[in-house]
């Protein structure tokens, strides 16, 4: 005869089990929260050691950085430009003599152009006209600035009579690149070059006729560089702020001001070796005084060896300011306030120089030029400026 045997004498034993595993969980997981309170409260009543900063995103540096992305990703896929093939290349046309110097950035532009994937054969399906007339060349030649705008001059008219596409849009669709001293002043002999084509210049003051939107400014980049180029390294800069030169009245008040004191490192002489430059690696910030004709070459130098650009004009445009957000990686110091620098760079708090330094060693990549161009370098940033203006007014020229 077969017997039933009653499962719930087992079934007890193991709830009573499992509640008991569960009940020793719980305290367990009551005491180890006890004990992350007490090591908590010990920690708050210690002194705490200085934390560093997250690293911020690179997108930091950019007004809208999903915009740039897409918007730049675009203008790789699309963007043609086509360079008007007339000129003596020995003369004045094409590549300039000299890829250093103070007036790298012009050559460096006349190079990469031609090894860009951005030129076509078809002006029909170009977007904008590159006018390649280089005022650096023209200078090395021997020629006077009333010279170098009288060639300017004849070129471009020549460009009218030979080719329909300037007077399709009275030049708005055309653009001229110079970073020699001259300027936007080699324009003037033509009209609708200086009203309506797009200009690219290391001046961009309004004593040369820049016009905002239209024109924009091309970094004066003075290169090779003589040391690499810095990394994040805050706690190694003991230097409140670095200048030297005077060599204009902005300079001499400035090093007149502070020239004795004991921590700004303010200099009237500036000489170019490695000694005088490695105090750009130990100053946190760089005194960049107001510039005249071209030269804007200290604000690259100094975000190339890290050091946060103390811009000392309101006069300027700066290079690719609609796309970087220079309040990132710069300070403004209006020109009437020269005497309250040191007061100032004071002010400005350990951790908000470590995110003005970190940001300005990210931006040193859009500040470089290289041959044959890199992505995002600065060659690639005057290209997306560029493609920014490609929206032209077709004029009717009946």
């Amino acid at each position: 005869m077969t017997r039933n045997i009653s499962l719930r004498p087992l079934r007890s034993v193991r709830s009573a089990f499992l509640y008991g595993v569960s009940a020793h969980i719980i305290f367990l997981g009551l005491l180890i929260c006890f004990g992350n309170f007490v090591c908590s409260f010990i920690q708050r009543l210690s002194p705490q050691p200085f934390l560093p900063l997250e690293p911020l995103p690179e997108t930091a540096i950019f007004h809208s950085p999903e915009v740039f992305k897409l918007d730049y990703a675009e203008m790789e896929r699309r963007f043609k430009i086509f360079l008007y093939p007339d000129g003596d290349p020995n003369m004045y046309y094409h590549t300039p003599r000299s890829l250093s110097g103070k007036y790298t950035s012009e050559g460096y532009f006349f190079k990469n152009i031609r090894e860009s994937r951005f030129l076509t054969n078809d002006p029909e399906s170009a977007h904008l006209f590159f006018i390649p007339i280089s005022c650096h060349k023209m200078r090395g030649k021997g020629l006077s600035y009333e010279n170098m705008t009288r060639t300017v001059q004849e070129y471009v008219e020549s460009l009218m009579v030979k080719y329909p596409f300037w007077n399709r849009t009275l030049g708005a669709d055309h653009f001229f690149v110079t970073c020699h001293d001259i300027g936007l002043k080699a324009t003037v002999g033509v009209a609708h070059l200086v009203k309506n084509s797009i200009r690219v210049a290391c001046t961009s003051g309004d004593d040369d006729g820049y016009i905002p939107h239209k024109d924009f400014p091309l970094p004066q980049i003075v290169q090779p560089f003589s040391l690499p180029a810095a990394r994040f390294d805050p706690e190694n800069r003991y230097t409140s702020g670095f200048w030297a030169g005077s060599k204009s009245e902005l300079r001499r008040e400035l090093v007149s001001a502070w020239q004795n004191d004991t921590e700004l490192d303010i200099q009237s002489n500036y000489m170019i070796n490695v000694s005088h430059l490695e105090k750009f690696n130990t100053a946190k910030f760089c005194m960049c005084p107001g510039w005249s004709d071209v030269h804007g070459s200290r604000i690259a130098l100094s975000i190339h060896h890290g050091c946060v650009p103390a811009i000392m004009s309101g006069h300027h445009d700066l290079p690719f300011n609609d796309i970087l957000d220079w309040s990132k990686f710069s300070i403004i110091i209006k020109e009437d306030e020269v005497q309250q620098i040191k007061h100032i760079l004071e002010r400005i708090s350990y951790d908000r120089f470590k995110s003005l330094h970190y940001n300005t060693v990210q931006v040193q990549r859009h500040l470089q030029w290289n041959s044959p161009p890199i992505k995002y370098d600065a060659f690639h940033m005057v290209m997306y400026q560029l493609w920014q203006r490609r929206h032209v007014t077709k004029y009717r020229t009946y």
